[in-house]
């Protein structure tokens, strides 16, 4: 049974958290920040540095990019890093989607307080000049004439170039056969060559190929059109209603930093994402600026989760 003097200690413990937090809040940052992220030259590493930055503008203090080439380490390391918003994790959807195809020794939803959405990139699916296909209406038509005779080709096991081709695949009702590479090149050299007869590539690797005149794009895969595409309709408004894939990359902290503190990082680095050089810096590297509010981010890691678990389910995707 709670007593009186048992409520009134939980009251005063409550409280005393709350105290410090509060307190905490209000002088950081004081000392360097940590921003772990992907390998060093990576889409990751040049966000993390564009962000890092600007911080170090807004706070006066230092902020240290902190590059892991593995995509385990460096969730690893932030979701045991002390909560206080000194170490901080700029990471994309392998995060997430990760955990769904293998044992990780962190739980994307549980371990981490996320605090904004930084980039989206969403994929072209493109396909070979010699392709009767000339948009995703006839790519469809022709997928369900000759069931099991496209080829797809993909850049790794789980990836949004993998799952974006498996959800076309299952909402389509069409029989597409995956090939996997091992590099972006090669699978792009043989769409150009019509070894394959599609392909989901993301934005910024396939756009020089397709200005050039090399490749069709047929549609851009987020849910409405592309600065990076201007002009290329969506896979949604082309027919297949509510598709989506695209690349998302975020800054996470770990769970349990004060949410003032969480606040404050996400003001300071939603600036810096919108200002005007850094949104064009981003465009020229295949990807958009896409900054959010940390509940908005914490419902996109759900929601994505829901969406390609059931992909992965469905299609028996394994990583070995």
């Amino acid at each position: 049974m709670w007593t009186r003097a048992c409520i009134l200690s939980l009251i005063a413990a409550v409280m005393a958290v709350a105290v410090s937090a509060a307190a905490q809040a209000q002088t950081y940052p004081s000392r360097p920040i940590r921003i772990v992220t992907a390998e060093a030259g990576g889409g990751g590493d040049f966000v993390a540095r564009l962000i890092a930055t600007g911080l170090r503008d807004s706070f006066s203090q230092p902020v240290i990019v902190d590059n892991r080439s593995s995509g385990v380490i460096p969730g690893e390391i932030v979701a045991k890093a002390t909560p206080d918003g000194y170490t901080l994790l700029n990471y994309g959807s392998t995060l997430w989607i990760g955990s769904l195809l293998r044992k990780t020794s962190y739980d994307p939803v549980r371990d981490f307080a996320p605090v904004t959405l930084s980039q989206s990139s969403p994929c072209i699916l493109a396909v070979p000049l010699s392709s009767t296909a000339s948009s995703v209406r006839d790519l469809i038509a022709l997928a369900k004439a000759k069931p099991g005779q496209l080829n797809y080709a993909s850049v790794a096991v789980g990836s949004v170039t993998h799952l974006g081709a498996e959800l076309f695949k299952s909402m389509a009702a069409v029989d597409i056969v995956h090939v996997n590479y091992k590099g972006t090149g090669a699978a792009i050299n043989d769409l150009v060559s019509g070894q394959m007869q599609l392909m989901f590539a993301t934005a910024g690797s396939i756009a020089p190929q397709i200005k050039s005149g090399r490749l069709k794009a047929l549609a851009v895969t987020s849910l409405q059109p592309s600065a990076l595409m201007p002009g290329l309709p969506t896979v949604a408004s082309s027919g297949l209603p509510g598709y989506e894939a695209t690349s998302l990359n975020g800054v996470l902290a770990p769970a349990g930093t004060p949410r003032a503190i969480i606040g404050l990082l996400n003001r300071e680095i939603t600036r810096v994402l919108n200002q005007p050089d850094v949104k064009a810096a981003f465009l020229k590297t295949g990807v958009e600026s896409a900054p959010s509010s940390p509940d908005a981010f914490a419902a996109t890691i759900k929601d994505e989760m829901k969406k390609w678990g059931t992909v992965i389910r469905e299609a028996g995707i394994r990583v070995e």
